[in-house]
């Protein structure tokens, strides 16, 4: 071979690999658009179908916000004697009953949502347990100084529901 064949091959044979590698390179971008677009319909379709379960877990978080705020907890759990410490209990044990029913719903809901829940929950007892150090000597007076201890403070609960709102409002 000389060297006016191999230019002659060389010039015959470069505009087939220009060709192929311009084909290539466009296949292989078509291809990477499919797959992202593939990937996009399939996370719509299961936004589409985890949105409903995820309000529904923000809803139920919020129900528990408001069950465990102060004043709702007080009204709505009655001592079952006059020991202040038997109603000191009892709070707290329907508080914590409040958040193992709703503990699945942690699964939908951010780490940092979840986070500012438990917390709620945490300074909600702690209250409770700041509020029996008093000197009151029964249940009514306890649940009187509960009431008077967090009456003008916001509660933890309505920190946290608040923080719910505005992670529902982010979703949209």
């Amino acid at each position: 071979m000389t060297g006016d064949q191999i230019y002659q091959m060389f010039a015959y044979l470069l505009p087939a690999v220009v060709t192929g590698a311009v084909a290539f390179y466009f296949f292989r971008l078509h291809t990477k658009n499919e797959e992202g677009r593939r990937r996009y319909l399939l996370h719509k379709e299961s936004q589409k179908n985890t949105l409903p379960i995820r309000l529904q877990a923000y809803e139920r978080m919020a129900l528990f916000l408001e069950r465990i705020s102060i004043t709702s907890l007080v009204v709505r759990v009655k001592p079952l004697s006059t020991n202040k410490m038997d109603y000191e209990n009892l709070l707290i044990k329907n508080i914590e009953n409040e958040f193992e029913h709703n503990l699945s719903q942690q699964i939908y809901l951010s780490d940092e949502c979840w986070n500012v829940i438990k917390a709620s929950k945490n300074a909600t007892i702690k209250a409770i347990r700041s509020a029996a150090m008093s000197q009151s000597d029964t249940s009514d007076k306890l649940r009187e100084d509960i009431l008077n201890e967090t009456m003008d403070k916001q509660s933890p609960s309505a920190t946290a529901l608040s923080y719910v709102k505005k992670e529902i409002g982010e979703l949209w």
